[in-house]
């Protein structure tokens, strides 16, 4: 197993992108829950950095990497295969460890499209420039994405759901951490 899991420093860009469940099959395979309903980040880099659960006992300490013979979507999880790993008991070694990938590997996205990651922490204001709060979370709500934005008021903090979409959403502004929308703060 030392020779599948070799000692590596985590990337500074790095993002958790979902985390081995369990072995699956007797052929070394992986059972992974990924964070995201399309794991494109998964398929898009062949070297994957773990980190070892923090419940139970630690496979391993700090971050190593496994290089990834095959992955692939299974149902609403993905199996993967890691080069040099042919067994199930090794396979169960890895169960709980938590799943980076470099965010300079994901795909390129779309225009208008963004990965959540992308959003957690920007500032939204409304087009008359009140500050509504930063993005805390992001929801799936099958049709559509919701932002969960958090804005301190005195003691209390206040929790306030966004849909996103072009309707609400007017601007994204990546490099200026802001996001505008056509939303009133009483709403």
């Amino acid at each position: 197993m030392q020779d599948v899991l070799e000692p590596a420093d985590l990337p500074t860009d790095a993002v958790e992108v979902g985390r081995v469940l369990d072995a699956w099959g007797i052929k070394g395979w992986v059972k992974i829950l990924p964070y995201s309903a399309s794991p494109e980040a998964l398929f898009s880099c062949r070297r994957w950095y773990l980190l070892a659960s923090e419940r139970g006992l630690p496979a391993f300490d700090g971050a190593r990497i496994v290089r990834v013979a095959q992955a692939r979507e299974h149902g609403d999880s993905v199996v993967a295969q890691f080069q040099d790993l042919a067994d199930r008991n090794g396979a169960e070694a890895l169960r709980g460890c938590r799943i980076f990938v470099p965010r300079s590997s994901f795909p390129t996205p779309q225009p208008d499209e963004y990965y959540w990651v992308d959003l957690m922490g920007l500032e939204v204001v409304n087009r008359e420039g009140a500050a509504l709060g930063q993005v805390h979370d992001l929801l799936s709500t099958g049709p559509q994405t919701v932002l969960v934005l958090q804005q301190t008021d005195g003691e209390q903090t206040l929790e306030r759901m966004i849909p996103f979409v072009s309707a609400y959403v007017d601007q994204v502004d990546l490099p200026g951490k802001r996001i505008v929308v056509d939303w009133q703060a009483y709403y």
